[in-house]
């Protein structure tokens, strides 16, 4: 049988033709050494990688460059970035065969897409549920309704600092992550090659065991409860109860598919309500597939894209996720948990992160390059559509039907971060100035032309018009260099 070259995020068994057959693993020194990636996301996929290796029948190379590993005919799965797909086919002896670890394929999301003036969430969503069967009673959803977002956005409970809910199981590290550990150490001072963030212990899994078991105890323990402050953020609490699947998942590890049919059995025998299985399922089956499909139906220029005309380099406090300097509560401790975990749920990332940034004009293709080396499950085809399109809306509307621009009263309402802030919500203009309350206006204000046609901005806009102190936020916004 031809050997199956795995690549770091193909390591789960649904990538072989069956059980047994022989594996080719590349631990490629060169893809470190042309950016500076979060020290944990390095850590995870080489223990990744090194722990694949430990099965019967698997080869692990470790080499400058994956084409000079590559020394026998191989197959390969089709790769999840242009660039090792164009390497895949440039090397001889290598047969590339359709993408797997997505539930809906390229020829089906292309049909569909042929049919539609606007790509949209919600609709091809609705087209993965009935074309793969998930939380439908015959041609109708589960409980009569596609979406339940409407129940799945209450704030923190009030008064909480965490969830009540279990923590997730904890990662035990062992001598793969001690090796690990001291190459990385032996890379940052012999070979020049830098990481950013903190090193810390491993927090997410790198076997199949250890993915099995994180998702058996989400669906039994988390899942239940994940539906309701799905959206919501607490300081104390950077999980909440989110299932944590995110870097296994894109590693590999587990079968959406998989993971999808264990959440529904749990609404099926009323271990956990519609609500929150279906949100989940959402960002299973409908958001993850949907933007590796946008990623590769956009083409390559959809990068470039800049809509809004955002400039700006990315400052060096951000850059360097040096959260210590930043005085505004949410901000820093965002900025934070990236710097310590290499991981925030998706709305800090959205609504903290993604606001701030186009707020303030960073250019969008630096953000994109910022998110895909700071996240542990951090990808090109995960950060392209997601920051481009929906965070930084830089593609002027074509997946988004507006801005995710919110000031200090969304946070505040969602959070339990401007209570102890130095700055005030409310306030727009002086000392205490709220920067996403500022930023906001500041940001309507810069882009009031762009965004006139756009039908879900006209109230937004028109409020500019009713604020008596427009041009002090604006100077005050554009001197503000570390909020």
């Amino acid at each position: 049988m031809t050997r199956r070259w795995l690549f770091a995020d193909q390591l789960g068994p649904h990538f072989l033709d069956e059980p047994g057959q022989p594996v080719l693993l590349v631990e490629s020194k060169a893809v470190f050494r042309r950016r500076a990636f979060h020290r944990q996301k390095a850590h995870l996929i080489l223990s990744a990688l090194r722990h694949r290796a430990r099965n019967d029948g698997v080869r692990l190379v470790r080499s400058e460059s994956y084409a000079e590993a590559i020394t026998e005919p191989v197959t390969v799965c089709h790769p999840t970035s242009r660039a090792a797909r164009d390497l895949v086919r440039r090397l001889p002896g290598v047969h590339m065969l359709p993408p797997r670890g997505f539930v809906t394929s390229p020829e089906d999301f292309v049909a569909w897409a042929a049919e539609r003036r606007s790509l949209r969430l919600e609709d091809f969503y609705r087209d993965a549920r009935t074309r793969h069967d998930v939380l439908m009673d015959g041609r109708e959803p589960a409980g009569g309704s596609w979406n339940l977002d409407a129940e799945n956005r209450e704030p923190p409970p009030r008064g909480a600092t965490r969830l009540d809910v279990p923590a997730p199981p904890a990662i035990v590290e062992d001598e793969i992550d001690e090796e690990v550990r001291a190459d990385l150490d032996r890379w940052e001072r012999e070979d020049g090659i830098g990481f950013t963030g903190r090193d810390g212990p491993r927090l997410f899994p790198v076997t199949r065991r250890e993915a099995l078991a994180r998702l058996r105890h989400f669906v039994e323990h988390r899942l239940p409860v994940f539906g309701p402050h799905e959206d919501a953020m607490l300081a104390g609490d950077p999980f909440m109860a989110h299932s944590m699947l995110s870097a296994p998942l894109n590693l590999g590890l587990l079968d959406p598919l998989e993971i999808v049919e264990s959440a529904e059995r749990a609404y099926r025998s009323g271990a956990a309500p519609l609500a929150s299985v279906e949100g989940f399922v959402r960002q299973i089956i409908g958001w993850r597939d949907f933007v590796w499909h946008l990623y590769w139906f956009l083409g390559p220029d959809y990068r470039a894209e800049n809509g809004l005309g955002a400039r700006k380099r990315l400052p060096a406090w951000f850059d360097r996720l040096d959260a210590d300097k930043v005085r505004a509560r949410c901000l820093a401790d965002v900025l934070g948990g990236v710097r310590d975990r290499g991981w925030v749920h998706h709305i800090p990332r959205l609504m903290v992160l993604g606001n701030y940034a186009m707020q303030r004009g960073w250019q969008p293709g630096a953000v994109a390059d910022w998110f895909h080396r700071n996240f542990v499950d951090g990808y090109e085809w995960v950060m392209t559509a997601n920051v481009i399109g929906m965070s930084q809306f830089a593609d002027g509307g074509r997946m988004s039907t507006k801005p995710y621009a919110a000031g200090g009263a969304y946070l505040n309402r969602m959070s339990d971060y401007c209570g102890d802030c130095v700055y005030d919500p409310k306030v727009r203009s002086g000392a205490n100035a709220c920067p996403f309350t500022a930023g906001y206006w500041a940001f309507l204000a810069r882009n009031e032309t762009a965004l006139t046609g756009n039908y879900r901005m006209r109230q937004p806009l028109r409020g500019l018009s009713r604020l008596d102190d427009l041009e002090a936020v604006v100077e005050q916004e554009a001197t503000r260099r570390i909020p």
